[in-house]
């Protein structure tokens, strides 16, 4: 399963994320988590390569394949269209957990 925490500032908005599982990888396997796992993904890395990209937000990007980790975080004040790229990135999670669920996704948010 990817267990998703969403780190949430009250003044900020969304301020980074925790990411870590694989939904393919279990040892009891079943049709769809190849779907889920290639979908949080893509939307993963098109949020930060898109943070990176098109805004001159500072942040910090930790990854670790192998154990199905990354972690992102916001290390300085977040512009608007980072804010609209976490506020994307945040729903289309949502969407998966919605339509998939357990046991490929479970979203939780902290306030930090």
């Amino acid at each position: 399963m990817i267990h998703v925490t969403v780190l949430n500032d009250l003044e900020q908005g969304y301020v980074g994320i925790d990411m870590s599982g694989h939904a393919g990888y279990a040892d009891d396997y079943q049709e769809g988590q190849e779907l889920v796992c290639a979908a949080v993904s893509a939307l993963t890395l098109n949020m930060a390569n898109s943070v990176e990209y098109f805004t001159e937000d500072l942040f910090e990007a930790q990854e670790d394949e192998t154990a199905g980790q990354f972690r992102f975080r916001f290390s300085s004040n977040i512009s608007s269209e980072s804010k609209l790229l976490m506020n994307s990135f945040i729903y289309g999670l949502l969407n998966i957990e919605e339509t998939y669920g357990e046991p490929y996704i479970k979203i939780c948010f902290k306030e930090v």
